[in-house]
């Protein structure tokens, strides 16, 4: 066999490698594509799981707000009746007080 005939076997055999390098990487390209395809479709669900979450909380945190501020206007009404009643009380105190006082003036004079 001429040298020629050796160098054209081994280039035949160089290139046929070659194509198999390249099969390879070609395979690998695709299933990384597919890879990150799907990584991309699961981080969409994911971020749309996130805002639907996220609209929730917003939704929940109106309405916690909302009965908080009734809940608010409510304690100040109790608060106001409490005072009142308090003022009450202090005034009823007050003329049991004197009115003992009077009583007892009237036990001692009478």
């Amino acid at each position: 066999m001429e040298k020629q005939d050796r160098f054209e076997i081994l280039l035949e055999d160089i290139n046929s490698k070659f194509d198999l390098v390249l099969e390879g990487h070609n395979s690998l390209r695709q299933e990384f594509g597919q890879k990150f395809d799907q990584l991309n479709q699961k981080i969409d669900d994911v971020d749309f799981k996130v805002d639907v979450v996220n609209n929730r909380l917003n939704e929940v945190d109106t309405k916690l707000s909302k009965r908080m501020d009734k809940l608010d206007g409510r304690m100040d009404k109790i608060e106001g009746r409490m005072d009142r009643l308090e003022r009450k009380v202090d005034g009823v105190a007050a003329d049991l007080t004197a009115h003992r006082a009077d009583t007892e003036l009237h036990r001692a004079h009478g």
